[in-house]
């Protein structure tokens, strides 16, 4: 009669499917997070101390050109016909403000305007959004420090 041998349970755990798992959660989340759309407009903003904390979906660009964009973020749940940067007409823009408006209008609107367009393009587009009660937000790029011994001379 063959008898069977019992095994005795083993005290040590293999961690080398725990690592694997690591691993390919690590180059996932590398993968998917470089997965960044920028607007491809070229703005070079004007500089400002304070910056503001709220991240607005939609963004009208004015580029140096004085030529209007929108976009509108790709994860976002009011959609407006196409998300990818449309260089826009005033009218046009105008239309789909008031669209954006008609779906949301608790949203923020955020204004990239290049530092050379004429003031009058940047009060024009505060304008259209103020006429349609909707929040803007300029937006700047960060100032650089300026020593105290400078600022104080």
């Amino acid at each position: 009669m063959a008898l069977k041998k019992t095994f005795a349970p083993l005290d040590t755990f293999s961690m080398s499917s725990m690592t694997d798992i690591i691993f390919l959660l690590l180059i996932f989340f590398m993968v998917t997070s470089t997965i960044i759309f920028p607007a491809a407009i070229d703005v070079n903003l004007p500089q400002s101390s304070e910056q503001a904390s709220l991240k607005p979906v939609t963004e009208v660009y004015i580029d140096a050109d004085s030529n209007y964009h929108l976009v509108v973020d790709r994860n976002d749940s009011v959609s407006v016909e196409n998300t990818l940067p449309q260089q826009l007409q005033r009218d046009e823009l105008m239309n789909k403000l008031s669209l954006i408006q008609q779906m949301d209008s608790t949203r923020a609107v955020a204004l990239y305007a290049d530092s050379t367009v004429a003031y009058a393009r940047v009060i024009e587009v505060l304008d259209m959004a103020a006429r349609r009660h909707l929040h803007i937000v300029l937006a700047t790029r960060a100032a650089q420090s300026v020593p105290q011994s400078a600022s104080q001379q």
